[in-house]
């Protein structure tokens, strides 16, 4: 009788651990929020009392049981997101095990400045990268400089080659459409022993893709994807042709087919500083929870 008794808690105990999880360590787009320039309500305020929830966007890959940690995405914020990834892994360094990136924007590779001999000075830091990513890192200073002092090791990634971090842990890069001035633009598909995660911080428009959004999301656990803007109200100074994103009430209406237990998967990221979404009372943010989705937060952590 008392093995019986214990057996459901030594199962228990074993299914939890061993559990890589990824933490959401930004939601923000590329310049900030409150952003450079901005005299709006939206930012006004935030220049007087920041808010430290307010990070460029970045996802943290971190297994606490083998202390090992990656992170997705080198933003202007590394050094604040590098120490809560740290704290989470466990691990005894503020150095993850490498970086992914997902393309040449300013929010999303040149946090890798601070790995130089100026500020961290790493040795031979893995960094992912797709060829033509590889290619703008290489040739173009001072990111040439950080290859040149072997600050960083890059490693070339192929468009849908898993790379395998562990034997239950693999990072996939999906090419996306996006404003490629100097690189590609990926998402990336992240799988665990037991669940998937997308994350797409920046895409065109969902139309431009040569995948179907919506079967994707139906063949993973959680879907993390671009929400920069919420409607075209907000761009009022630029031709939105300049910066093209799915807006979220285009999405919403995309998604609005897919069964409530589909719709619960998505989690929209990487905000304007204009976003409503990033103000919890906005009618916009109730009308997104409302319809059955969800709005990532820095500090969410899915365990995959």
């Amino acid at each position: 009788m008392r093995i019986c008794l214990l057996l459901p808690i030594i199962f228990s105990t074993y299914f939890t651990q061993a559990q890589p999880s990824i933490i959401v360590l930004g939601t923000i787009q590329d310049a900030g929020s409150p952003q450079i320039g901005c005299t709006k309500d939206c930012c006004k305020n935030l220049f007087i009392k920041p808010d430290h929830s307010r990070q460029v966007v970045s996802l943290g890959l971190f297994d606490a049981d083998t202390k090992t940690s990656y992170l997705f995405e080198a933003t202007p914020n590394i050094s604040a997101q590098l120490r809560q990834l740290k704290n989470n892994s466990k691990s005894l360094t503020d150095l993850p095990n490498g970086i992914f990136l997902t393309h040449a924007h300013i929010g999303h590779y040149t946090g890798l400045m601070f790995l130089g001999k100026e500020a961290l000075n790493a040795k031979n830091l893995p960094v992912y990268a797709m060829p033509k990513m590889k290619s703008f890192l290489e040739q173009n200073g001072p990111w040439s400089q950080l290859v040149s002092q072997q600050n960083i090791l890059l490693k070339e990634q192929t468009n849908n080659k898993p790379i395998f971090l562990s034997d239950s842990l693999s990072v996939t890069p999906i090419i996306v459409p996006h404003r490629d001035e100097y690189s590609e633009t990926v998402g990336y598909l992240i799988s665990g022993p037991r669940k998937k995660l997308l994350f797409i911080p920046d895409i065109d428009k969902w139309d431009k893709w040569n995948q179907d959004i919506n079967a994707l999301i139906g063949k993973v656990d959680y879907a993390l994807i671009d929400a920069t803007f919420f409607d075209a109200t907000e761009i009022n100074n630029r031709p939105i042709s300049e910066i093209p994103h799915p807006l979220v009430t285009e999405s919403m209406q995309r998604f609005n087919s897919l069964k409530e237990s589909e719709r619960k998967k998505i989690h929209f990221i990487h905000f304007n500083h204009t976003n409503p979404l990033l103000n919890r009372q906005s009618a916009a943010f109730k009308k997104v929870i409302k319809a059955g989705f969800n709005i990532a937060m820095q500090g969410n952590i899915f365990k995959l």
